[in-house]
């Protein structure tokens, strides 16, 4: 069954078609269900309905490709982008450009759309920030590491 509804689907389809230029990686990292219950150790809540929901938008544009890591199997999957395996789910948006967008928790509900954007922008390599503010931002001295937390409402 999936997730994204068929209505829905195909609006998603055109946004992508009409806004992705270059390729989209996903970098998943995420953990499969064990098949025993093992005391004292938590299950991802969300790692498989993440799994489905990005593959979805990835059969939806030859431009996006999804790459599943199982931290549980390969704990230092994450590690070059600072993904340890306790946080997860998470998932890396990269494209040919300079930065690299980590997303943490399942990008549904209205962070939906923000996800989208988000692939987008990767893809295009730019913004829709006002010329001033980049200029300002241009004047930083060094890398900016940013955090935005986002709460269900």
């Amino acid at each position: 069954m999936s997730i994204i509804a068929p209505a829905d689907a195909t609006k998603i389809k055109t946004f992508l078609q009409d806004n992705l230029r270059d390729p989209v990686a996903i970098e998943l990292f995420s953990q499969k269900k064990s098949p025993l219950v093992v005391p004292g150790r938590s299950e991802c809540e969300y790692c498989e309905e993440t799994e489905q929901l990005l593959g979805e938008v990835a059969e939806m544009s030859d431009k996006v490709r999804l790459t599943v890591h199982d931290v549980r199997a390969t704990p230092d999957a994450g590690a070059d982008y600072g993904i340890q395996p306790d946080m997860v789910p998470a998932l890396v948006l990269r494209g040919e450009n300079k930065g690299t967008l980590r997303y943490f928790g399942i990008p549904a509900g209205n962070e939906f759309t923000t996800f989208l954007y988000d692939l987008a922008d990767v893809s295009t390599g730019s913004t829709k920030l006002s010329q001033p503010t980049k200029d300002e931002l241009a004047k930083l001295p060094s890398d900016v590491h940013i955090r935005v937390f986002v709460t269900p409402t």
